[in-house]
Parts: C-alpha cells; structure tokens; sequence
C-alpha cells in the first residue's frame, strides 16, 4: 500500500486492499466494442448450448421412462397368452351344450315379473 501497487480503504475498524486499476493500461473504445461483441456472441453460443443440452435431456427422460427391447418381448408373450386363455374361454363357452334359448329366457323372465308383482301385493296387506 505504501508502494502504491495496492490501494486501502478503512470502513470504520476494517481495512479494505484492492489493486491499484489506475495502473493498469485502459482499454480503447474499440478494444471494449471487440471485447463487447465477443461477450454477445459467447452468450449466443452458451444459450444454443443450453437449448440443446435441454433437447438432449428431454429426449433422454423420454427414453429411460420407455420399455426395453427384452421388457417388450416380456409383455408382448404375457399378452399373447392372456390371449390364447380368452379365445380358449370363449370357444369353450361357444360350444356348451346348455345355453338358455330366447323362449326359455322370456318364461323365466315373466315368472319372476309376476312373482315380483304378487309379493308387492300382499306386502302392502
């Protein structure tokens, strides 16, 4: 400080030292419009880094919440059973020797209809 390389401040109790920028060679006008340019075109450079590296990490959250090729062969087989024992379930159903005809199905639906109608009846007695 006493060599005047390094500047002091008191702030109360407290002494600040900083270098002494007055000895340092200022710039021109068009060494900072150069080095102005410079720092616009870096931050192009970084926003276009950034956007990607956002692009990149999208795609790959898309890729680890989707299934792998062994994950998907897995369900296709599970899938693929489930439907052979639906089809075995349906033909076995087809070809039951007691289904209920229409005319069966209508009796049975009018008894109960008139069952039904009689227990009301004597409910309210």
């Amino acid at each position: 400080a006493q060599q005047g390389r390094v500047r002091e401040k008191a702030y109360g109790k407290q002494k600040i030292y900083f270098a002494d920028q007055e000895q340092l060679p200022a710039a021109s006008d068009a060494e900072l419009r150069g080095l102005d340019g410079e720092i616009a075109a870096r931050s192009a450079k970084v926003q276009a880094l950034q956007q990607s590296c956002r692009q990149m990490e999208a795609e790959l959250k898309d890729l680890n919440s989707s299934m792998t090729t062994p994950e998907m062969a897995r369900e296709i087989e599970e899938l693929r059973k489930d439907c052979a024992s639906y089809t075995e379930k349906l033909e076995r159903i087809k070809s039951a020797a007691n289904h209920v005809t229409p005319e069966e199905k209508e009796k049975v639906c009018s008894e109960q209809k008139l069952y039904c109608k009689e227990w009301r009846r004597r409910k309210r007695m």
